[in-house]
């Protein structure tokens, strides 16, 4: 009696083990895309780097400014130490108060100072971005609350309202005044 029970207990066992591990193949499959389904992909979603600029210091500056634009909306002063850090080391020495201004952000923890310097690079770097665009589209926006209602300028990459003045406080406060288009 007790060998048949042990038996049937690892027979038991066994088909319980073998059914499982059926079941564990049938849900690791792995689909390959083709070259056509990955750029139908990509085709839907965001992508920072949309624009295309006729030198790559600008390129480089842009992508930094983005990323500098989203951490100021986010309220994250230690992403835009890291970000401006990152675009120190990009200006050529042409641009000389560009990359003064960029080490200030760099060298600040408070936010709102990171804020004032981010308005006051968006307004010696805006003509810049217009001047180099050489394909894509750039949004340039004005927050009128910005700074006791003085009012701020940015750029960004998408039509979409995401204050880096207000963040989270009011993030849809601003408009678009100018589509730059190349």
């Amino acid at each position: 009696m007790k060998n048949r029970f042990l038996s049937f207990s690892v027979f038991l066992f066994s088909v319980i083990v073998f059914t499982s591990c059926l079941d564990n193949k049938a849900k690791q499959s792995v689909g390959i895309d083709t070259p056509e389904e990955v750029k139908k992909a990509e085709g839907k979603t965001a992508d920072i780097a949309d624009q295309d600029f006729i030198d790559g210091m600008t390129g480089k500056i842009w992508h930094n400014y983005l990323e500098i634009k989203i951490a100021l909306t986010n309220a994250d002063a230690g992403q835009v130490q890291d970000a401006s850090q990152s675009m120190v080391a990009s200006f050529s020495e042409e641009r000389a108060e560009l990359k003064a201004i960029a080490q200030q952000l760099s060298e600040t923890s408070e936010l709102e100072k990171q804020r004032e310097l981010f308005a006051a690079f968006t307004e010696k770097a805006g003509p810049m971005f217009e001047d180099a665009l050489s394909g894509g589209t750039i949004y340039k926006k004005f927050c009128p609350m910005a700074f006791n209602n003085e009012g701020a300028y940015w750029y960004a990459d998408i039509e979409e309202i995401n204050n880096p003045y207000f963040g989270d406080k009011m993030p849809n406060c601003g408009s678009v005044k100018k589509t730059i288009k190349k």
